[in-house]
């Protein structure tokens, strides 16, 4: 679910990877959750949390993409640097959201996941399944959009009338949903894997809320029209 606007809490962290940053709204909005959280850094994402004026407290990854006199200033600072083997079964930002995991991160907002990659995007994406990040508020966001997971259950989501709702099965045998406060309602339906049936949906007031039996299920939110 999205939390209302105004909380904020406090086990949080910002992760950078080293896609695009793509400034925007959604952007900004996690950037003002900075102070007093936890600044995480996948590889070359530590130059977008510089650039960003923040203070970095972990770089994790093999440091491919970073030269020795960033990861020398970096060290200069004071940033603790947790540096993997290149040949490892992870990707850097799989290794940074579990570092922020392990040190109590229970909210989380992921920079710079989104690039010219696609298979790099997808892969960040598929990451939010982490077993690590269970029951974490977890979100990617990208300019003025925000993605994240939902389970089977109830999930209210806050935004705007006219803000697009796109909701996505992520894998096969999403059942049961149900839809309120959305322009075209679902009713104990099924959402097939594949089909774009949930994608560009519009919220008619301030709260909607959709629930579903099983599957898992990718939002996305898009302030206004998408």
């Amino acid at each position: 679910m999205i939390p209302p606007t105004n909380t904020i809490p406090s086990a949080r962290a910002l992760v950078f990877a080293g896609g695009d940053l793509n400034d925007g709204p959604a952007v900004q909005a996690a950037l003002s959750a900075a102070p007093g959280a936890l600044i995480v850094a996948a590889d070359s994402g530590a130059r977008h949390a510089l650039a960003c004026g923040l203070t970095l407290d972990l770089v994790v990854g093999d440091l491919d993409s970073l030269a020795a006199d960033e990861v020398a200033d970096l060290r200069a600072r004071g940033v603790t640097i947790d540096q993997h083997p290149a040949h490892k079964d992870e990707t850097d930002l799989e290794l940074a959201l579990i570092a922020a995991c392990a040190r109590g991160a229970t909210w989380l907002r992921i920079l710079g996941a989104v690039g010219d990659r696609m298979d790099q995007t997808l892969a960040n994406i598929a990451l939010l399944t982490l077993p690590d990040l269970d029951g974490r508020d977890a979100r990617i966001v990208s300019g003025r959009q925000t993605l994240w997971l939902l389970h089977p259950g109830l999930h209210p989501v806050h935004g705007e009338p006219g803000d697009t709702i796109s909701l996505i099965a992520f894998v096969p045998g999403v059942t049961g949903i149900t839809t309120d406060g959305l322009e075209y309602p679902l009713r104990d339906e099924v959402l097939a894997f594949g089909p774009a049936r949930g994608v560009s949906n519009v919220m008619l007031g301030r709260e909607a809320s959709v629930r579903f039996d099983t599957g898992l299920v990718i939002a996305v939110h898009t302030p206004g029209r998408a």
